[in-house]
């Protein structure tokens, strides 16, 4: 853990101006897109442009550096190498990915399981381009693993897959796209640490892969290989899913959890897991949903956020390391257009564009130009 911590969001444009000085390039302007992974974060401007900050052991910060131990750590954002623009941004625990707007995806960082998708299992310390599969409409990148979907709904995952986290029947790792098996198309998918879930147009929710903690929703703690349906639940409107646990959330803004419940991440006021979806408590009404490792936050559609479950290191926001069985209003007062739950670290885009974080910050993880744990919300340097 980092020093001493702060109650109240702090703004550091000295240490901007120092960053800009030391030869970072241009601080970012307008972001449009701010996502979380392990050990670090990403955002992307309204114009294309993306930045990454944090741990840098593998790439992940995409901006061509690991070469020495004083690089491994970015505590500001740095730009993206290679002028890429990108329509979308998912992080996955030590990766990260851009899909372009005419839907050609790109990934860095760790490939140790081929999540990058480019053939190889050699790491990528700048963008390259995944091989195989059609134009990408939306990406999601899990722990180590990648998935896609296609502009007909069709579902493509590639890397990790000893759990079935690839949906293609096999626990075969994959080092570019496959087609998830079962023929089922989809409006959107989600990827949690060691499985993925997919929400049909009619509001059914199907998952695969890992499932010793109930994650997938079907009433077993058996793997899937292949898309089984989440069972006893409401039509959703939207899903998101953590390292052991899945969320969603209906069309009037309910929400539901289901899986590992070991710190209160499901916020049903029990730390009893679940192998089907159980209701958030508190009702409130969610606009959207994150799932962390070991939490889970909302933002209702006024824009107030949410976060329940592990806070060892702030990372629910609520000026405390107390965990949190149930729904707690992250402390500053800021309203939020959506958030991100990484692994410890929570970060949101503010309705006035500003991106915050708070959590755990060893690594840089939350863009300050510290490596100082933060209890409630600070600013994210020059975003």
């Amino acid at each position: 853990m980092g020093g001493a911590q702060r109650l109240v969001p702090v703004l550091l444009w000295a240490a901007m101006a120092t960053a800009c000085a030391e030869g970072t390039g241009p601080m970012p302007a307008g972001p449009a897109t701010v996502a979380a992974g392990y050990y670090h974060t990403c955002g992307l401007t309204s114009g294309g442009v993306a930045y990454c900050w944090g741990y840098n052991y593998y790439g992940e910060l995409g901006d061509g550096s690991r070469d020495s131990a004083a690089l491994y750590v970015r505590a500001a954002p740095v730009s993206v190498a290679g002028a890429l623009r990108f329509a979308g941004l998912t992080t996955g625990a030590n990766h990260t990915c851009g899909l372009t707007g005419a839907g050609a995806a790109y990934c860095w960082g760790n490939n140790f399981y081929g999540q990058l998708g480019d053939g190889s299992t050699t790491n990528g310390l700048a963008p390259v381009p995944a091989a195989g599969g059609p134009p990408f409409a939306s990406l999601t990148a899990g722990g180590n693993h990648t998935c896609a979907l296609a502009s007909g709904g069709a579902a493509y995952c590639w890397g990790y897959n000893l759990g079935g986290d690839l949906g293609d029947s096999s626990i075969v790792q994959r080092l570019t796209p496959v087609a998830v098996a079962g023929g089922l198309t989809f409006t959107s998918l989600v990827a949690g640490y060691y499985h993925t879930c997919g929400l049909t147009s009619g509001g059914a929710a199907y998952c695969w892969g890992y499932n010793p903690y109930g994650a997938l929703g079907d009433g077993s703690t058996a793997n899937g290989l292949t898309p089984v349906a989440v069972v006893a639940g409401p039509p959703f409107a939207s899903l998101t899913a953590g390292y052991y646990h899945t969320c969603g959330l209906t069309r009037s803004g309910a929400a539901y959890c289901w899986g590992s419940n070991f710190y209160g991440e499901l916020g049903d006021g029990s730390t009893t897991g679940r192998l089907t979806p159980v209701a958030v408590a508190g009702g409130l009404r969610f606009a959207s949903l994150t799932a962390g490792y070991f939490h889970t936050c909302g933002v209702t559609g006024g824009g107030a956020p949410y976060c329940w479950g592990f806070n060892d290191y702030g990372d629910l926001g609520d000026g405390s390391t107390q965990q949190r069985l149930a729904p707690v209003a992250v402390a500053g007062g800021l309203t939020f257009a959506s958030l991100t739950a990484g692994r410890y670290h929570t970060c949101g885009l503010t309705r006035g564009g500003a991106a915050y974080c708070w959590g755990y910050n060893h690594y840089g993880e939350l863009g300050d130009s510290t490596t100082t744990d933060r209890l409630s919300p600070v600013r994210v340097l020059g975003f």
